[in-house]
């Protein structure tokens, strides 16, 4: 695809940005994500869901139920996917913009 286009994609899917959509597929390395674009899917890889364990296939939303997830990246070639991650700590992130004070203002 021509720069244009993933400029395009990056611009309405921004880095950090919490997208919704529909489980559409499961596979072994993670799940499809049907975010109402017909240009682009987006992929929640298996190491994308926990921040802490293991996940496994058998833990994967079901096919057809809603999810929200923040963009981390891009797959700029013919498989045109968004990658997504709905690990906790990532959502809490982006969600929740806590003002923490810088280590060289603390005594």
């Amino acid at each position: 695809m021509s720069n244009d286009f993933w400029n395009q994609i990056k611009s309405k899917y921004r880095f950090g940005e919490l997208v919704y959509g529909t489980v559409e597929h499961h596979a072994p390395f993670g799940i499809f994500v049907d975010i109402g674009d017909e240009n682009v899917r987006g992929l929640v890889q298996i190491t994308d869901f926990v921040d802490t364990g293991i996940m496994t296939p058998e833990m994967y939303p079901d096919i057809g139920s809603p999810i929200g997830a923040i963009v981390i990246g891009y797959t700029e070639d013919k498989r045109n996917q968004i990658w997504l991650s709905v690990k906790p700590s990532v959502l809490q992130k982006a969600l929740v913009h806590l003002k923490l004070p810088a280590a060289s203002e603390q005594s």
